[in-house]
C-alpha cells in the first residue's frame, strides 16, 4: 500500500477547521464524486442543513461567514461523506462549546461506530467512553488500557489527571467509563 493510496483511507479533523474558498459542495467533495443527497444528508447528521441554503453557497476562505462550531461540523460531515475506516481526531472540539463537543461525540460515535477512531485530547470526557486510552507524558507512553481499567490504579497517570479535574467533574468522569465498561466491557 502506498503513501498516497494509505492516506486516501484516512479522514482527519484537525483542530483548526480546513475550509476553503469555495462552495459547501466542493468544501464537502473536492473530487465531485458524491450525489446532492449523500451532501444533503451529512449535513443533516451534523444539524448544518438547515443553515445552508444551497450546495453552491459561498464559504469564505477559512470559513470565516461560520462559526468556530460550525466549521468543525462541516469538517466532520465531509469525514462522514468519505466514510473512512480510520478517523483521526486531533484536538478537533478543543475550540467549541461543550454542547457542540458533546454534539460531535455523538455524532462520531453513531456514524462511526465500525471505524477505528484515534482521537487526540486534553479534555478527557471526550475519551472517558473509548475502547482504549494511551496516555503519554513527555512524548513517552506511560498508560495504556480501557479508561475503566486505568482508574482502578489510585496513583496513575489517568487517575490523577481525572482527580484534577476536581470532585464533581471527577465522579462525572468516572460514571462515564464505568457506564461504558458495564455496556462493552469485552472490547
Amino acid at each position: 500500500l502506498g503513501l498516497h493510496d494509505l492516506r486516501s483511507k484516512i479522514s482527519i479533523i484537525p483542530q483548526e477547521p480546513v475550509l476553503f474558498s469555495a462552495s459547501v459542495r466542493h468544501n464537502l467533495d473536492p473530487l465531485n464524486k458524491c450525489e446532492d443527497k449523500v451532501l444533503w444528508k451529512a449535513l443533516e447528521d451534523v444539524e448544518l442543513k438547515q443553515i445552508v441554503s444551497s450546495l453552491d453557497q459561498e464559504i469564505k476562505e477559512g470559513g470565516t461567514n461560520f462559526s468556530i462550531g460550525q466549521r468543525q461540523l462541516f469538517c466532520l460531515a465531509r469525514a462522514i461523506i468519505k466514510n473512512n475506516k480510520l478517523l483521526i481526531m486531533d484536538e478537533a472540539t478543543a475550540n467549541v462549546d461543550l454542547q457542540t463537543d458533546a454534539f460531535i461525540q455523538q455524532t462520531i460515535r453513531k456514524n462511526f461506530k465500525n471505524c477505528t477512531v484515534l482521537t487526540i485530547a486534553h479534555r478527557l470526557n471526550t475519551i472517558m467512553d473509548s475502547d482504549k486510552v494511551l496516555v503519554m507524558d513527555a512524548g513517552q507512553a506511560v498508560e495504556y488500557g480501557q479508561p475503566h481499567e486505568l482508574l482502578k490504579s489510585s496513583n496513575g497517570y489517568f487517575t490523577r489527571m481525572v482527580k484534577e479535574t476536581g470532585p464533581a467533574t471527577e465522579n462525572k468522569l468516572r460514571g462515564i467509563a464505568e457506564e461504558y465498561f458495564k455496556k462493552d466491557g469485552t472490547s
